[in-house]
């Protein structure tokens, strides 16, 4: 499941991961906020939180495709905060794939990457 973070910055939107991420979290709760802020002409700055990761359904692995593609020239700033080794592996074989400034952090420094998300590159 993907629980909104409350209280952060304008503009940054944020997520942690609490167990198995499916197809209804991306339609429900991601691409909702992430559609308005494109509405609005904006871009996406996201922090995106895994303790913990209990996988993605084939639904969801679906959804985080078509969401990147579809709104590509909108990502600016993706704060990953996880101490995962695995996705901190993978991370650095691919992060380079995903659109707009990637940064990992570990979970110690959440708030540095909140900051780092909410920093304009303009």
């Amino acid at each position: 499941m993907l629980e909104p973070i409350r209280d952060l910055p304008d503009g940054v939107l944020g997520f942690e991961a609490v167990g198995r991420i499916e197809a209804s979290d991306y339609e429900n709760v991601l691409m909702p906020a992430i559609r308005e802020v494109c509405d609005q002409g904006g871009k996406i700055r996201i922090v995106l939180v895994f303790e913990r990761f209990d996988g993605l359904s084939p639904g969801a692995m679906w959804d985080d495709f078509r969401l990147g593609a579809e709104h590509v020239t909108r990502w600016e700033r993706i704060a990953l905060v996880t101490d995962l080794d695995w996705m901190i592996t993978v991370v650095s074989l691919f992060g380079w794939l995903t659109p707009g400034e990637f940064k990992r952090f570990p979970l110690s420094e959440r708030d540095a990457a909140i900051a780092w998300a909410a920093e304009t590159t303009d």
